[in-house]
Protein backbone atom coordinates (compact mmCIF):
# COMPACT_ATOMS: atom_id res chain seq x y z
CA UNK A 1 0.00 0.00 0.00
CA UNK A 2 1.52 3.13 -1.03
CA UNK A 3 2.46 6.09 1.48
CA UNK A 4 1.39 3.39 4.58
CA UNK A 5 2.98 4.98 7.13
CA UNK A 6 6.13 2.56 8.53
CA UNK A 7 8.16 4.91 10.57
CA UNK A 8 8.02 7.44 13.44
CA UNK A 9 10.61 9.80 14.03
CA UNK A 10 10.32 11.77 17.32
CA UNK A 11 11.94 14.91 18.76
CA UNK A 12 11.15 16.57 22.08
CA UNK A 13 12.91 18.53 23.91
CA UNK A 14 12.35 20.28 27.46
CA UNK A 15 15.32 23.38 27.78
CA UNK A 16 14.68 26.61 25.79
CA UNK A 17 17.58 26.59 24.30
CA UNK A 18 16.98 23.20 22.62
CA UNK A 19 12.95 24.52 21.95
CA UNK A 20 15.19 27.39 20.27
CA UNK A 21 16.90 24.97 17.75
CA UNK A 22 14.22 22.27 17.23
CA UNK A 23 12.95 23.68 14.22
CA UNK A 24 16.95 23.56 12.77
CA UNK A 25 17.26 19.77 14.20
CA UNK A 26 14.11 18.69 12.09
CA UNK A 27 15.47 20.38 9.11
CA UNK A 28 18.54 19.03 9.03
CA UNK A 29 16.90 15.61 9.70
CA UNK A 30 14.57 15.72 6.79
CA UNK A 31 17.65 17.08 4.60
CA UNK A 32 19.79 13.82 5.66
CA UNK A 33 16.92 11.51 5.19
CA UNK A 34 16.04 11.94 1.35
CA UNK A 35 14.26 8.43 0.87
CA UNK A 36 11.35 9.57 4.12
CA UNK A 37 8.18 10.72 2.84
CA UNK A 38 6.65 12.83 5.95
CA UNK A 39 2.85 11.88 6.01
CA UNK A 40 1.51 13.51 9.01
CA UNK A 41 3.45 15.94 11.60
CA UNK A 42 1.85 16.18 15.30
CA UNK A 43 3.58 19.02 17.80
CA UNK A 44 2.50 18.90 21.12
CA UNK A 45 3.75 20.85 24.32
CA UNK A 46 3.24 19.33 28.15
CA UNK A 47 4.12 20.99 30.97
CA UNK A 48 4.10 20.56 34.54
CA UNK A 49 5.07 23.56 37.50
CA UNK A 50 8.99 23.65 36.72
CA UNK A 51 9.39 22.40 32.69
CA UNK A 52 7.88 22.14 29.52
CA UNK A 53 8.37 19.33 26.77
CA UNK A 54 7.94 20.48 23.33
CA UNK A 55 7.33 17.63 20.97
CA UNK A 56 7.24 16.89 16.95
CA UNK A 57 6.21 13.79 15.86
CA UNK A 58 6.77 12.91 12.25
CA UNK A 59 4.74 9.92 10.61
CA UNK A 60 6.57 8.87 7.78
CA UNK A 61 7.11 6.41 4.72
CA UNK A 62 10.43 4.91 3.77
CA UNK A 63 10.50 4.18 0.11
CA UNK A 64 11.74 1.05 0.28
CA UNK A 65 8.81 -0.69 2.23
CA UNK A 66 6.29 1.57 1.10
CA UNK A 67 6.60 1.27 -2.28
CA UNK A 68 7.01 5.18 -2.63
CA UNK A 69 10.24 6.43 -4.58
CA UNK A 70 11.83 9.77 -4.02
Amino acid sequence: MPNQINLVKVFSVTKARERDELGARVTSWIAQNPEVKILRTFVSLTSDSRFHCLSMVLMCATAIDSGWLP
